[in-house]
């Protein structure tokens, strides 16, 4: 491949994300697209998901990781956009110049028209939530594990205990059970689950492998490999309980504390950053504070499934593809604010005259679980503009509000627009 001077888009990342934001561009009219990637091949996580549960939203059909990744890869492929692998993006700068580096092409400054952050998110580690103990082999991220075990076949022990309830803990604690290892116990700091409910029903229940909610690691036991753990009860402060410690024979920890948006890039060129989700704020085109950079994906917020993310993708690649071929104006925004249980809403801005187009939709988590019907709302500083029942909701599942274009005009007359989750009947 020749590498041209200049790409109308270049995408940074080729999980979900930016494999949808590359060919939509390409769909939407982007003549030349880049997706630059870091690893050896194009896919990014999903490369390493072998489980099922990808595409079902987008397809129609249950499919594993790769195969789901395939799809796009072929599709980005026949639509011409160019990948230059095994390649690091050094820099980007406002004016949207990138300089990579490469094993292949050396080192290199592509100027780009428009740009798309798709690079996903970093596990937390042991380190970040400062467990107590000696450094013995054997403590490792889930996603880690999920490597070594579904792409470098590699057992990374025998007897486990899990800390955290999110989606990855829970599925690798059935993918290790399968590989005939023994998951001990899964525990969760929070009294309820932060993965998805699925998850919970066909990794643990269904392998009948215990979940410990408001537990956690007290220390870690053994000093040249893993030999324990100690875990203990925690209260409504995440204080230990005195006299609640238990000891569980362990060679190996998996930690599943949760995902941080990876967004190294985008602080150092000055995107505004949300600090609630340590994401980019975007709006509805999911165009960052500066113009002509967009974000896609788990570099935005965590998502539940990786359709959610293609989505995103979709819409990103759209707006840099406009923005890319079209002549630029300004826009007046509105800004949208968590109200009652709600942990944080993206887009966290829309343009005023954004629903003249289309509907759009807000994604957004909520602080605490509420096992029965609820409002979620959308109001401004004097009106509710719309609302949608649920049946409940809960911190570890997504809840989607798609704002109709009927009420266009509430909207653009509002200065702040507010979501909150509001008691069935009130």
């Amino acid at each position: 491949m020749q590498l041209k001077d200049i790409y109308d888009v270049v995408v940074i990342g080729s999980g979900p994300g930016g494999l949808a934001s590359a060919i939509q561009a390409k769909k939407e009219g982007a003549e030349s697209v880049l997706v630059i990637e870091r690893d050896k091949e194009p896919g990014g996580i999903l490369n390493q998901c072998i489980h099922n549960g990808f595409g079902v939203e987008i397809f129609k059909e249950d499919m594993p990781g790769p195969k789901y990744a395939e799809m796009f890869i072929k599709e980005a492929e026949s639509l011409g956009v160019e990948f230059m692998l095994d390649s690091m993006v050094l820099e980007i700068t406002p004016q949207k110049k990138v300089y990579v580096t490469s094993k292949w092409y050396g080192f290199n400054e592509i100027q780009a028209r428009a740009v798309v952050f798709a690079m996903g998110a970093r596990e937390r580690t042991r380190a970040q939530i400062r467990t107590p103990g000696f450094r013995p082999s054997g403590v490792y991220t889930a996603g880690t594990a999920q490597r070594l075990v579904n792409i470098e076949g590699f057992m990374p022990g025998n007897r486990f205990v899990i800390l955290g309830s999110g989606d990855i803990g829970m599925i690798m604690a059935r993918r290790l059970t399968l590989e005939g290892a023994k998951v001990e116990r899964v525990l969760e700091i929070m009294p309820f689950l932060t993965g998805l409910t699925r998850n919970y029903v066909q990794c643990l229940q269904d392998f009948n492998i215990p979940l410990q909610l408001k537990h956690t690691v007290k220390r870690i036991l053994g000093k040249n490999r893993v030999e324990a753990v100690e875990i203990v009860e925690v209260d409504e402060n995440f204080k230990p309980v005195k006299g609640s410690e238990e000891i569980i024979t362990a060679d190996t920890l998996l930690l599943s504390v949760g995902l941080v948006p990876e967004i190294e890039l985008a602080r150092s060129v000055g995107v505004a950053i949300d600090p609630t989700i340590l994401g980019p704020y975007v709006d509805e085109e999911m165009q960052t504070s500066i113009p002509g950079i967009f974000a896609a994906g788990n570099v935005v917020h965590i998502f539940d499934l990786v359709d959610w993310v293609t989505e995103a993708g979709f819409i990103a690649g759209k707006g840099a593809s406009r923005y890319a071929l079209k002549e630029k104006t300004e826009k007046v925004l509105i800004p949208i604010k968590s109200g009652n249980n709600i942990h944080h809403v993206v887009p966290q801005f829309i343009k005023k005259d954004a629903l003249e187009k289309a509907p759009i939709k807000l994604m957004m988590r909520v602080s605490k679980p509420i096992e029965e019907k609820v409002w979620i709302e959308l109001r401004n500083e004097n009106n509710l503009i719309f609302r949608k029942l649920e049946r409940y909701v809960r911190p570890g599942e997504m809840v989607v509000l798609t704002i109709p274009q009927k009420t266009y005009d509430e909207v653009f007359k509002s200065n702040t627009l507010y979501v909150s989750v509001e008691k069935f009947g009130g």
